[in-house]
């Protein structure tokens, strides 16, 4: 166990803090609320951002980008979305030395401007449907704030797009929620419940926001991606007309969707360990490291230090420009670069000394269970790239078996309370409530509604809370 990292089991927040520091992940930054995204935190960024990105793409969808600052205007034509984000919302009032005539809103999300420049660019049918990403930073003010979980200002991607009928509106909601659930499985490898967000916990202007949620090793669920169908309030508040085939003047059907950065936060709380970060390798910036290790400086230039990069080449054109690299820190310990990869969340480190060169052969050592065996040169190629899918399926698996472990089902708000209590975790129960019944769950355990699931959307039964017929299965829990 590591000791610059405090045990998850003693303090979970601390463990998750020291887990960042130690992987030099991020920082704070001068301003309260915010933070430096440092290197190897960035690099993990770009390694998801790589992912979603290429998805849009293959789904019709191109980037652009729209300005920081909103006309306060833009928000307040919205009501609901303007009352959801107005104690978020960071304002400016002064530019150049003198008071503007409107106060200018940082964005907190971009629906608005969007809207607006939509507005402008949709005449007619023809012009439907519109397919716009940008990548960019918003600005929420938070009063508790935690490194990637929750920050004023964050780093995201959102799409929104213009829709000629509901059903297609709809359908695009659904197919980017799916996009969002295949990324965060198959290359994050965090497990996910897609379902439709309730009432309460519903995006603000929005008709109905799906969701993506993980289960976290403290058992509290983290919204890790949502979509939402907009309707048509959006487009009514913003004026996006448009002339039907039939030449009738119609208001468009819109939708947004995003991920942010929380999704680094997901991974360090879904697969890390007391010894620091563990990173999936399919979004691993550097997926292997080879170590050449000896007292003999000869030796160690002369002829481990050259096989290594002799290995690396080969890998990196198997894996990707840069996935494997070679350290030749000599000066360090062989345990402190050992240590340093491991609390990196290296998924592999190779190495190659005296022993191993005689063999012929490397150790490899895997992140996830600590594993190590030797492979001879000619096979490491191959044994490598297995060993690598077989950590990510491995950490895929390890995730969504204790999140099925911490899933419990309940029929009464007595049982409700009690399980929550004792075992915490994600509460199925079926809940036909309103925002009313929400907010006094919430206020007597903390715990939300986190989704009604999509695979079990046609389940009804016995409402816990109301006692009605007809409910709904939820999943509950107290969450970030």
């Amino acid at each position: 166990m590591a000791k610059n990292i405090t045990p998850r089991e003693e303090d979970y927040s601390q463990w998750y803090l020291d887990v960042i520091k130690a992987a030099e992940l991020a920082d704070y930054a001068p301003v309260r609320g915010c933070m430096v995204i440092r290197p190897n935190g960035y690099s993990l960024w770009e390694m998801i951002q790589k992912h979603f990105d290429e998805a849009f793409k293959d789904t019709g969808h191109v980037n652009a980008y729209f300005p920081l600052l909103i006309p306060n205007s833009f928000l307040e034509k919205e009501a609901d979305h303007v009352e959801g984000f107005a104690p978020e919302c960071a304002v400016v009032t002064h530019a150049g030395g003198e008071e503007l005539e409107e106060p200018l809103v940082v964005r907190p999300t971009s629906e608005t401007v969007i809207g607006h420049m939509y507005s402008k660019w949709v005449q007619s049918w023809r012009d439907l449907p519109v397919l716009i990403n940008q990548w960019c930073n918003v600005m929420r003010w938070e009063k508790r704030s935690r490194l990637f979980l929750r920050t004023s200002e964050f780093l995201w991607q959102e799409g929104h797009t213009a829709h000629a009928t509901k059903e297609e509106a709809m359908e695009e909601t659904l197919k980017m929620l799916e996009v969002y659930r295949k990324i965060m499985e198959e290359m994050l490898a965090l497990p996910v419940i897609t379902g439709e967000k309730s009432e309460g916990e519903r995006f603000p202007g929005a008709d109905n926001t799906f969701t993506c949620e993980a289960m976290m090793t403290d058992k509290k669920a983290l919204q890790a991606g949502t979509s939402h169908f907009l309707g048509q309030n959006f487009a009514k508040a913003f004026d996006i007309t448009f002339q039907s085939r039939e030449g009738v003047l119609e208001y468009a059907w819109t939708t947004s969707w995003g991920v942010s950065t929380r999704l680094i936060g997901a991974i360090i709380m879904t697969h890390s360990d007391n010894d620091g970060l563990i990173i999936p390798p399919y979004v691993a910036p550097v997926k292997a490291v080879i170590l050449p290790l000896g007292a003999d400086e000869s030796k160690l230039a002369g002829l481990y230090e050259p096989k290594a990069q002799e290995l690396a080449a080969t890998l990196n054109e198997i894996l990707g420009k840069r996935s494997v690299k070679v350290d030749t820190r000599y000066h360090m310990r062989p345990a402190d670069r050992f240590f340093y990869h491991l609390q990196r969340g290296i998924p592999l480190r190779i190495e190659l000394g005296e022993k191993e060169y005689s063999k012929e052969s490397v150790r490899l050592v895997r992140r996830d269970t600590g594993e190590r065996f030797d492979v001879s040169w000619d096979k490491a190629p191959e044994v490598v790239k297995e060993t690598l899918d077989a950590i990510q399926a491995n950490l895929y698996r390890r995730a969504k078996d204790f999140r099925e472990a911490n899933t419990h089902y309940v029929e009464s708000f007595d049982e409700f309370k009690k399980v929550l209590e004792e075992k915490g975790g994600f509460i199925k129960a079926y809940f036909a409530g309103g925002k009313e019944e929400e907010r006094a769950i919430k206020e007597a355990t903390t715990a939300t509604v986190r989704c009604f699931p999509l695979d079990e959307e046609h389940t009804r039964g016995k409402c816990f809370y109301t006692g009605k017929e007809g409910a709904r299965l939820a999943i509950f829990a107290k969450a970030y």
